[in-house]
């Protein structure tokens, strides 16, 4: 797919404008039919940066998608989640019109100002996912999901009152709450794949606490495994969290605690010495995770071996 400048998209207006859509019923949420959407705008391919949320359930789709640095072909029921401010593009084969089905709920954040979602939807960490992390749906989910969407266009398509906004808050938490339950069934249904990155992960940090520049490089951050794992920092730690019960960080300092008891145990470094092979700037932070992960101080532990 091309570089192509992304065009910045501030409002749902904007959106239908662009899209050949008509005025949308509500300046702020909007639900939209694929079917209703037959072309790009002005060429065979398009990047796009909303100044809203965007949630998709898209299947039959002829185009090419790329999200962050990943780019996705899929004919499948999938649902993948934007938060603002993120970049996607879509490039679709030549001339040919462009073929997809399923539903596209645009929520802007003003919607849900001064309600408890404005801040609780940062919760939900599958806005931060990649393409390639998108949701796969059964057939009885994908009916679940568009018949809350449906909801919700019914609500803001009704005579607005001083409950439209209560209610159609209330639709949406919950459409996010059964893409949360979704989500986390989908990490222990494909556990063949899940299972792989587990093991990836372990030997990743096998060899990164092997690593004779420990000290130079320091402590190996989440974004640097996911990274090496090739998935998103969010879309890992809800895996291991689901199926470990263990964030990302957690394994981390798991792996980082058991190369500090073989070192107390089998060398004659000093405490320090320890900290600074494992990439600790400061001996004191050492001395105080390790106490915090085994009940005894580093020196206590050594002297249990003696």
């Amino acid at each position: 797919m091309p570089n192509i400048q992304p065009l910045r998209i501030k409002t749902i207006s904007e959106y239908h404008r662009l899209m050949g859509l008509p005025k949308p019923e509500h300046p702020l949420i909007s639900v939209i039919n694929f079917e209703s959407i037959k072309q790009l705008p002005q060429s065979e391919s398009i990047s796009l940066v909303f100044n809203f949320y965007s949630i998709s359930l898209k299947r039959n789709f002829n185009a090419r998608m790329k999200y962050g640095q990943q780019e996705y072909d899929f004919d499948e029921g999938i649902m993948f989640f934007m938060s603002p401010g993120q970049v996607f593009g879509i490039e679709v084969e030549g001339s040919s019109a462009l073929k997809h089905s399923g539903w596209l709920l645009l929520v802007h954040p003003d919607f849900m100002w001064n309600t408890p979602l404005a801040k609780t939807i940062k919760k939900y960490e599958y806005f931060d996912y990649s393409v390639n992390e998108a949701l796969y749906l059964s057939e009885k989910e994908e009916t679940t999901i568009i018949g809350m969407m449906q909801n919700i266009e019914q609500e803001y398509r009704s005579n607005i009152d001083k409950f439209s906004q209560d209610i159609i808050i209330a639709q949406l938490e919950l459409l996010l709450n059964y893409s949360d339950r979704f989500y986390h069934r989908q990490f222990i249904t494909r556990k063949i794949t899940n299972h792989k990155i587990l093991d990836r992960l372990e030997d990743i940090l096998t060899d990164y606490f092997n690593s004779d520049d420990l000290s130079k490089k320091g402590l190996p951050t989440v974004q640097h495994i996911a990274g090496t794992l090739n998935v998103s920092p969010g879309y890992l730690s809800g895996l291991l969290k689901t199926l470990t019960g263990q964030s990302t960080q957690q394994h981390i300092h798991d792996k980082l605690i058991e190369k500090a008891k073989e070192k107390l145990s089998v060398t004659n470094l000093s405490v320090s010495e320890i900290a600074y092979e494992l990439g600790f700037e400061h001996p004191q932070s050492f001395s105080k995770l390790f106490k915090t992960k085994t009940n005894v101080s580093p020196l206590e532990f050594r002297q249990s071996f003696n």
